[in-house]
């Protein structure tokens, strides 16, 4: 089955690494017109050397202001991936007020500004696609602040499904486990903190970025023209046993 995005405008938020990167150059490489946005200058430099039909913007996504002046000029967008993201995981107790504030400035107002900003850029046929977590479907040890802002995330999905069904504008999330990127690797290298998760997957593993960019390259297109407001879990069958 072939999940066309040729020539589609897609804007991808957190394309400096991981996830955000990977599906980058696999929606330029599909023919789409990709819109790479990242706080870093120097990943979306090499972004732009190995693909350089992507069109880049740099900009704090924390930023409220300069992140409407970063994307006003935009024309019209047929795909948003609201990508960027932090994960602060300490104890409940060790949170600190700037962990809160930056969990939430990052995780969930940037991806509601990017939104107000690009839905009235797009037409009918147009996806939205949230990058949330398994995290905010079920409680985590250790992920209190992280798992409330993705449980945030589902719930702006879930109401823009609501609001912009209308228009003939499709919203979704993707929430997957553990996944082998740079910052995943990080946070999961402890064999003492992912075995006990990696015990509760059937699939005895935790998943590789290429099973989340191809499920959201499959809600950008077409073929998912009836799949709206849901929550996707990437997680090898955790949720079956838990």
């Amino acid at each position: 089955m072939e999940c066309s995005v040729k020539d589609k405008t897609i804007v991808v938020t957190g394309a400096g690494q991981g996830i955000g990167n990977e599906l980058c150059r696999s929606l330029d490489q599909l023919g789409a017109k990709v819109i790479a946005v990242s706080r870093s200058s120097g990943p979306l430099e090499e972004l732009k050397a190995d693909c350089p039909r992507i069109e880049t913007v740099q900009v704090d996504l924390s930023d409220w202001s300069a992140t409407r002046t970063a994307l006003a000029p935009l024309g019209k967008v047929d795909g948003l991936v609201n990508n960027a993201g932090v994960a602060i995981i300490k104890p409940f107790l060790e949170l600190t007020e700037e962990d809160y504030d930056r969990t939430f400035a990052v995780n969930v107002k940037a991806a509601f500004n990017v939104a107000q900003i690009l839905v009235p850029k797009m037409e009918a046929g147009a996806s939205i696609v949230n990058v949330s977590s398994l995290a905010g479907l079920k409680a985590i040890h250790g992920h209190c602040a992280y798992s409330m802002s993705k449980a945030a995330i589902d719930g702006l999905t879930q109401n823009l499904a609501l609001e912009l069904g209308p228009r003939k504008i499709r919203i979704n999330s993707v929430n997957p486990t553990v996944i082998l990127t740079r910052m995943g690797r990080d946070n999961w290298s402890d064999p003492a903190k992912a075995d006990p998760l990696k015990a509760k997957i059937p699939l005895d593993r935790f998943g590789e970025v290429s099973e989340v960019v191809e499920p959201i390259v499959y809600l950008l297109s077409d073929r998912s023209g009836f799949v709206n407001g849901h929550m996707l879990p990437i997680e090898g069958g955790f949720l079956a046993g838990n």
